[in-house]
């Protein structure tokens, strides 16, 4: 499968179809507002306790620029480190050839099955499916990731995937699905977050403890002394990355910092922008392997599948600064409104709407960057400064270039500009249409209001309440009152 064929979800609605099906379900969006405004204020109450919050960003976005410029550097350098360390370091340009990669390591060892800890570089590359297809079971040990693969479903939030379950839906699966994967789900189990909680624990043990192989993703890698980082809240993680003999990481080219020192900016920023938390329950670091301690096996695959030729876009390529935390989503209200799923594609949200199209090419997901109201509430939540807005238009303007290419004729887009540059040039024409246009509305319109337009506006004035124009145009209304007050001030002259 290609790269593309991974990050979008194939067979999935354009954005606008998808999230007119969304928007219907209530219970969906019951869930989101629930759940998205409780990390919204949790994560304002920890972010007002830093004095320094907006030098901290300010110090993420300028690292994040400067590693981005000198990548090669960086990524050269950590595989050095790491070998060094005793690791083993891989290069994947795509999908495929990192599914080959931990296929290939997992068949070494001669195990059937391992367990994993949450990854989007993982679900990006669709790694489970390749792992089945060659007779390997992946289990996902973190809890919101279980409730998504018991289910068949797939994750609608970077941060929370099951975000769109309730808590009885989750109870149901657990009843269903849990001794299908292993250990059944216990007896009478109550949809109560705490016996849920359990009834996950004592399902996902047995696999910890028997696990030889573990794969994982990675929030950072340190170039200069090799050292991974995992971020987690629910010791999943940290039992993945401690028990098994060999431990498989995934990760992102663009995951590399310079130096270990840098970690220090990140691991306060991500927590508070992420869980609304002041630090991780469970941070995780390891380099290479030491003999006795944790995995004896360790190997590193290095993930580009898009990330160089996004890097190639000056204005696009910030959104490889993104830490994966998940602000904008929370912030977003067309994600609050429509979820994950609506956005076809494993990086949901604002930050999917800029990562994935540059990743899979903005003919593969060309409705994306018009999934915006363009109000800017992620760039505020961002905390490393993405500007998401600027390359929404940025990637807008290549939309519709891209299918302006694929036409013999000029697309509707292009000839409505021009019939507005024509019309905007020209003071003239520009109040006759005015007078036309209050015409026309005046008797089309009921109660101030205008109905559904025909034709192409249809689409538009379909889902707004579209006001009927104003009976005299402001160039009307101010030449009218102009010479109102040139006449009352003659009139007192005398």
């Amino acid at each position: 499968m290609s790269g593309a064929d991974n990050v979008v979800w194939l067979g999935t609605p354009p954005f606008p179809e998808a999230a007119r099906t969304a928007l219907a379900d209530t219970r969906l969006r019951a869930n989101l507002r629930r759940a998205t405004g409780t990390i919204r204020d949790r994560r304002l109450a920890v972010t007002a306790e830093l004095d320094d919050w907006e030098e901290l960003r300010e110090k993420a976005a300028a690292l994040k620029r400067r590693t981005l410029r000198h990548l090669d550097q960086h990524l050269l350098q950590l595989e050095e480190s790491v070998t060094a360390a005793g690791g083993t370091v891989h290069w994947a340009a795509d999908a495929a050839e990192a599914n080959a990669v931990v296929t290939r390591l997992v068949r070494a060892t001669g195990e059937s099955e391992v367990v994993k800890v949450k990854s989007m570089a993982t679900q990006e590359i669709g790694l489970n499916e390749a792992l089945a297809e060659a007779g390997i079971r992946a289990y996902e040990t973190d809890l919101a990731e279980l409730i998504v693969q018991l289910g068949g479903d797939r994750p609608s939030h970077i941060l929370v995937p099951a975000i769109h379950r309730g808590r009885s839906e989750i109870r149901e699966i657990f009843r269903r699905e849990m001794g299908k994967w292993g250990r059944p789900a216990p007896e009478g189990l109550s949809d109560d977050p705490r016996d849920l909680a359990e009834a996950a624990r004592l399902h996902l043990r047995e696999k910890f403890l028997r696990a030889k192989v573990a794969v994982s993703g990675a929030n950072f890698a340190a170039a200069d002394t090799g050292t991974v980082v995992v971020v987690e809240s629910e010791g999943n993680g940290r039992m993945c990355l401690t028990l098994p003999q060999t431990l498989i990481t995934v990760m992102g080219i663009e995951k590399v910092l310079p130096s270990f020192a840098d970690l220090d900016v990140f691991l306060q920023l991500l927590p508070r922008s992420s869980t609304g938390e002041r630090m991780n329950p469970y941070t995780s670091l390891w380099t290479g392997v030491t003999e006795g301690d944790g995995p004896q096996d360790f190997h590193l695959v290095l993930l580009d599948n898009g990330r160089t030729a996004t890097l190639a876009d000056e204005v696009g390529r910030q959104a490889l600064a993104c830490i994966r935390c998940s602000a904008c989503l929370n912030v977003c209200p067309v994600y609050e409104r429509t979820g994950g799923h609506a956005y076809g594609s494993v990086y949901p949200g604002p930050i999917g709407a800029v990562l994935t199209p540059q990743l899979v090419g903005i003919e593969n997901a060309a409705s994306l960057p018009f999934a915006s109201t363009l109000c800017g509430a992620c760039y505020d939540a961002c905390p490393v400064k993405i500007d998401i807005p600027e390359v929404l238009v940025h990637l807008r303007a290549k939309a519709v270039e891209a299918k302006r290419r694929d036409r013999l004729l000029p697309t509707p887009e292009a000839l409505v500009m021009k019939a507005a540059g024509a019309v905007l040039s020209s003071p003239r024409r520009l109040a006759a249409l005015q007078r036309l246009a209050a015409l026309g509305a005046r008797l089309v319109a009921r109660d101030g209001r205008i109905g559904v337009l025909p034709g192409p506006f249809a689409r538009w004035s379909g889902t707004r309440d579209t006001p009927a124009p104003a009976r005299e145009s402001l160039r009307a209304w101010w030449r009218r009152t102009r010479e109102e007050g040139r006449t009352t001030r003659k009139g007192k002259g005398r």
